[in-house]
């Protein structure tokens, strides 16, 4: 960032996206078996970490999600919540990057996304395990989590492709 205007205008999406974050996860919540909940949060996490890169796509996808969790009840998988999230961002806003040129086309989007999502399920699978100590218990949520993995990665791919994507950027010289 080369100037106090460029990190103001991070500094402000971040927050944006934070507030995204928190409401679209607590917009439908769907109980799983292991007391976790399908939710729209990982179409926000995908979208800031392309629009924010990793840094600031991660502390607003972490904060964010953490925040929905702690509103609803969920405090024990806040902390949880908030490295899984920050981490699947990062993730996805990574491999947006190593996408280069090709980085405005639809597969790196869908790798990217997916990518995450891989990450979300298998971070709340261990998680589980440890909290219920039981691996059979934590594969319970699997499937539930696979669901809003592939939700949040379709929904967030679809509103880049047709939204995100469409608006015009102001910033370039």
């Amino acid at each position: 960032m080369n100037n106090n205007r460029d990190k103001l205008r991070a500094l402000t999406l971040a927050a944006l996206f934070t507030a995204l974050t928190t409401v679209a996860t607590l917009l439908i919540q769907i109980p799983t078996p292991t007391k976790g909940y399908v939710n729209l949060g990982d179409s926000i996490v995908n979208i800031a970490a392309w629009v924010l890169g990793p840094v600031y796509g991660a502390a607003a996808a972490g904060i964010g999600s953490a925040i929905a969790d702690i509103v609803s009840g969920y405090v024990v998988y806040a902390p949880v919540t908030l490295v899984v999230k920050a981490a699947m961002a990062a993730a996805s806003a990574l491999v947006i990057r190593a996408a280069g040129k090709r980085s405005g086309s639809l597969l790196p989007r869908i790798a990217a996304a997916a990518s995450a999502e891989v990450i979300m399920v298998v971070s709340y699978a261990l998680f589980e395990a440890v909290l219920y100590h039981s691996a059979s218990a934590a594969l319970l949520g699997v499937p539930a989590n696979a669901v809003q993995g592939a939700l949040g990665a379709a929904v967030s791919v679809a509103v880049y492709e047709l939204v995100i994507k469409r608006v015009p950027r102001f910033d370039k010289k």
